[in-house]
């Protein structure tokens, strides 16, 4: 079996669910088997951030989002979630070189979506989904769209085609979660077990 992950680019785009991306970045940091996290966010997604978590500007933007400062991943280079800037089409996960291991947008738009299964890579959001598809990498989609129109659908397809996961932003309730924090945390707990990363606390169905 493969090693799990160690090195994740975390993206999240303009697309509703901002809590989802919190709960994702908040296992994520727990989670001490991964080592480096480069984290890339939309100018459409700080619009959602700001509607849905209150967050505005980017001004220690994964400090805020996670509640507190990002710990250190151990490395000299500095803390273990480090932001990039989407408008940096030359950063490290822009190359196949640097070695990512996975990649995830949560939530995805259907416009990040469309440009990834397109290859129309402008931004470094979608360079980097271009390079883990090149590379062979995981990548997933966490889609967040509905209704879907027959474009979404074939987008849907050409990524999943050319390699991508596309992974719904459609949680569970079979488990009865108690809040919307619960319920965006079982799903970032499935994301994560699809990687490889399968967290202690998640809940497992026992028929």
């Amino acid at each position: 079996m493969p090693n799990p992950p160690q090195n994740l680019t975390i993206a999240t785009t303009g697309a509703s669910g901002a809590i989802f991306l919190r709960q994702f970045l908040l296992a994520v940091e727990r989670d001490e088997r991964i080592e480096t996290v480069n984290f890339i966010a939309s100018d459409s997604a700080l619009r959602v951030m700001a509607e849905e978590l209150g967050l505005k500007g980017r001004s220690n933007l994964v400090g805020r989002i996670l509640g507190s400062a990002s710990r250190s991943s151990r490395k000299i280079q500095g803390y273990k979630i480090k932001e990039q800037s989407n408008a940096d089409i030359g950063a490290n996960v822009a190359s196949g070189s640097y070695p990512a291991d996975a990649m995830i947008v949560i939530p995805c738009s259907v416009g990040t979506l469309a440009r990834i299964a397109n290859g129309i890579a402008s931004h470094l959001i979608e360079r980097a989904a271009d390079v883990a598809l090149k590379e062979k990498r995981p990548l997933v989609l966490c889609v967040r769209e509905t209704p879907l129109n027959k474009i979404h659908i074939r987008n849907m397809y050409r990524a999943a085609d050319a390699g991508a996961t596309i992974f719904p932003l459609i949680p569970a309730f079979y488990y009865g979660p108690a809040s919307l924090d619960e319920m965006a945390r079982e799903f970032a707990y499935r994301v994560l077990a699809h990687l490889g990363l399968p967290q202690p606390d998640a809940f497992r169905w026992k028929g």
